[in-house]
């Protein structure tokens, strides 16, 4: 039996939006050490943070003052103060942050770390929403990286950011790039979406024969009234049982064992990947031309 010990962070606002946003930075990331030190205590082996974890949830303004936020990737503090605490906890990590490719071009991006501290790549979110409280297209241009599984000390490993996971496509790309276990950085509100939230990664989970890490903000981010992060980041396994689920409403460290056995054991029981019909589905892509 293969066991990975995986960890996701979720965390509330520890500055006020109307500070600059390298303070904020500090206070976040201040407040992130602690969780990551003990997940590394813990032996976790494969820790994620939630979207754009450095700042808060921007996205309800359409203020320019947050593309200062931006950081390259990986020469950018954040990414390079976590190649450290990859390296000295053997651990690898996922950091979700907003990405400056050059002046003007922003993405909203995850790094992927190994655990000897090693830069492996990155995930940029492929799809990108704009709706009332919801403005994202003002601040990240979709993502070009396609759909890249990281071979990892642990595993094989994909990353898919918050929105995306409305769309069954990026999933089924990832599990069939070699994705054992994917990670979903997010950033949900209480409200109209909130039922979904434990209905389509373990959807996705089945549907892909992998195990799959979310995990959302805690709190409210004012002055901004969009509702209420609330928390709920879980892991599901390719059954789609959620076998470890944080609270609603506090900050937390959160770990499960995945036994890596089942992901083999599920696809070759469920056998969705030898059924699919790729020839069937071409015109799916040329839908959108008629």
């Amino acid at each position: 039996m293969s066991i990975l010990k995986g960890g996701l962070i979720q965390m509330s606002l520890k500055a006020d939006t109307s500070q600059d946003v390298e303070t904020i930075r500090k206070a976040m990331i201040d407040a992130h050490i602690p969780l990551i030190e003990q997940a590394g205590r813990e032996g976790v082996q494969v820790l994620s943070m939630q979207e754009v974890f450095t700042q808060p949830y921007f996205c309800p303004s359409q203020d320019s003052k947050w593309y200062a936020s931006a950081e390259k990737i990986p020469d950018g503090p954040t990414t390079q103060l976590m190649c450290e605490l990859a390296k000295q906890y053997s651990m690898v990590i996922v950091v979700p942050i907003y990405e400056e490719e050059k002046t003007g071009i922003y993405y909203n991006t995850a790094a992927v770390i190994d655990a000897d501290g090693t830069y492996l790549g990155k995930y940029r979110k492929t799809h990108i929403p704009q709706v009332a409280g919801f403005y994202e297209k003002f601040f990240f241009k979709p993502g070009n990286s396609g759909y890249p599984v990281f071979d990892t000390a642990y595993c094989k490993l994909g990353v898919y950011i918050c929105y995306d996971r409305h769309f069954p496509e990026g999933w089924r790309a990832l599990a069939l790039n070699g994705a054992e276990y994917i990670v979903n950085p997010s950033a949900t509100v209480a409200g109209l979406s909130q039922y979904l939230w434990e209905l389509e990664q373990p959807a996705s989970a089945v549907a892909n024969g992998c195990y799959i890490g979310a995990n959302n903000r805690v709190g409210t981010e004012g002055p901004w009234e969009i509702g209420e992060f609330y928390g709920s980041s879980y892991f599901v396994n390719p059954r789609g049982q959620i076998i470890a689920q944080a609270s609603a409403d506090k900050d937390e460290l959160i770990t499960a064992e995945m036994d890596m056995d089942m992901v083999r054991e599920v696809r070759d029981l469920w056998q969705f990947f030898r059924d699919r019909r790729p020839e069937t589905y071409e015109e799916l892509s040329d839908i959108h031309h008629a």
